[in-house]
């Protein structure tokens, strides 16, 4: 854990709090695990000087929990490890996120909780009042809003409590807001001298920016101090960058935690002290820290120490298995290359070159003979019809049949290599290339996808120039190239986030500068491959990505 400025205060101001945020990287149900790192974290900040500390969303159980909360045992152990973290308590108070179960006789039947810890009392209970039910977020399925929420008396101040998404609904901010309260409006409403936001925001593409203006606009208004305390880490699909910070009264930053890593840092609630510039790092380099730590976290959580990637010399594996050696090192991933009888000498040298560059294993495991033999016991059922898609599918089923049998043995996590273009429009083959056990640039457009392997060489080459340049070709059919069957990928790129990131209807993607009959191609395509998206591994979330935060039918009529 990086520790931002770990040092002791002093400071004559009176009625003046010292407090840390504690930006920490929590796993879904190891209470246990989450309890321990809770109380190092602690006592390490109380060793600084700290007269508080906070704590993310959630921080005992985990987020999201999803349907843990619907197990009794499990909501036990939270509040078992909500009293052990009760005794840690001293002179130093500690605000943690943790499961409350509902005393109403009516609503559902649990509380998305914080509880400020003192003195080895629970000094005080609050609840998140307005409950999320959009995009990846189900709340409303467990938790029960709090109709009240005053601001906590502690050491001299009135601290305003909120949780996550009760800071989302400022109506001076946001032209529409979706919920009829204002919490962080109530609390300043209600003579709170400090606002607090403790959170679990998974990351997305152009979110840290506009969290950081919102939470601005709260501060300037209220002219009040905000402190920001997230989550971070990897939970399945979703990424939390942390980005954790404290303003002023005047909506001026005071201290950034790092993104995408563990944190510490401190502040003064009532220094004057010099603004610090908002550090933010380009939003490429952004998405390749988020992978990273997807697939970092996942492994572990998942407790897989190793991985595996079918190299077939083109940029979207090349990719994959780079971050996989950034997150988890090159001794821990190993490359496979299996060639047919359709596979370029460039696409194997290619494959070879970047396993050399990122010092990974390699296994080199022809194809050709496997397929033959398909093919020889096929021979009876496909007599007569013409070569075409079942075909190349075999191809790509065997690549999927090898790499999870180097799985099931050695025990190595597969991670699939493709990208959401493809995904997007069924350009992949179920059981084939789809295998594998986290699908790390489904959320990645193609033209994004090219853009990190730029990134990801901004250091020296490790992606081989021919990887980069080269059409891009599934090599499943002599001369086979993708935009024999799919427009340009700069074309298609911009249809696909105009319909799924962005919810733009036909009529206004054509608009765009897209004829309407390829427009009615792309659509009908994303809709007839829905049953593939099924059956995908889970895809890390960098956008509005296909999984969790977005359900359709599969089985369905024309509306178009």
């Amino acid at each position: 854990m990086n520790i931002s400025k770990n040092i002791k205060y002093s400071t004559n101001q009176e009625n003046s709090l010292k407090i840390a945020l504690a930006q920490i990287n929590t796993t879904v149900g190891d209470i246990g695990g989450n309890l321990e790192k809770i109380i190092g974290t602690y006592r390490r900040a109380c060793e600084c000087g700290a007269e508080l500390v906070l704590f993310p969303e959630l921080a005992l159980t985990g987020y999201p929990a999803c349907d843990l909360l619907e197990q009794s045992g499990f909501i036990r152990a939270n509040l078992d490890a909500l009293k052990k973290l009760k005794r840690e308590a001293g002179d130093t108070g500690l605000v943690v996120g943790y499961v409350e179960p509902n005393a109403a006789k009516t609503g559902k039947p649990l509380r998305n909780a914080a509880a400020l810890l003192y003195r080895k009392k629970v000094a005080a209970k609050r609840y998140k009042t307005l409950i999320p039910s959009y995009d990846v977020f189900d709340e409303t399925r467990y938790f029960e809003p709090a109709k009240k929420n005053p601001p906590i008396p502690y050491k001299g101040k009135k601290l305003g409590l909120t949780i996550c998404e009760d800071a989302w609904n400022d109506k001076y901010f946001w032209p529409r807001p979706i919920y009829r309260r204002d919490p962080v409006g109530e609390q300043i409403k209600a003579g709170a001298d400090i606002l607090a936001v403790i959170a679990a925001s998974p990351f997305n593409r152009g979110k840290v920016p506009l969290r950081h203006k919102m939470l601005r606009s709260h501060a300037a208004r209220a002219k009040r101090p905000l402190l920001y305390c997230a989550m971070v880490g990897g939970n399945d699909e979703l990424i939390f960058d942390g980005n954790s910070f404290a303003l002023d009264p005047n909506g001026r930053l005071l201290r950034q935690a790092e993104a995408f890593e563990e944190d510490l840092i401190y502040v003064d609630s009532d220094a004057e002290v010099a603004e610090s510039p908002w550090r933010e790092s380009e939003e490429i380099e952004q998405v390749a820290r988020a992978l990273t730590l997807g697939i970092r976290d996942y492994a572990a959580k998942c407790g897989f120490g190793e991985a595996l990637i079918g190299l077939s010399g083109g940029i979207d594996s090349a990719v994959v298995c780079t971050l996989a050696a950034d997150a988890l090192g090159p001794e821990n991933v190993t490359g496979v290359s299996m060639p047919s009888m359709h596979s370029s000498e460039g696409s194997v040298a290619d494959a070879e070159a970047l396993v050399k560059a990122l010092g990974i294993r390699l296994f080199q495991i022809p194809v050709t003979h496997v397929y033959n033999s398909m093919m020889m016991a096929l021979r009876e059922a496909f007599r007569d019809t013409e070569p075409g898609l079942a075909e190349q599918n075999i191809q790509a089923r065997i690549r999927g049949g090898i790499l999870m049998a180097l799985s099931n043995k050695d025990g190595g996590l597969v991670l699939a290599t493709g990208n959401k273009s493809e995904l997007s429009v069924g350009y992949c083959t179920l059981y084939g290339d789809m295998c594998g056990g986290l699908a790390v640039i489904a959320d990645l457009p193609k033209t994004t996808v090219n853009r990190l392997a730029g990134w990801l060489n901004r250091d020296g080459e490790r992606i081989p120039r021919a990887t980069i340049d080269k059409p891009p070709s599934a090599e499943l059919k002599p001369g086979q190239k993708d935009q024999d069957d799919l427009p340009p990928y700069e074309v298609l790129d911009d249809i696909l986030v105009a319909y799924i990131e962005e919810g733009l209807d036909p009529s206004a993607i054509v608009k765009r500068g897209h004829k309407e009959e390829l427009v009615k191609k792309v659509l009908d395509m994303i809709d007839r491959s829905e049953h593939k998206r099924r059956q995908a591994p889970p895809a890390l979330r960098v956008s509005k990505a296909f999984g969790m935060g977005r359900r359709m039918p599969m089985a369905r009529g024309a509306h178009r």
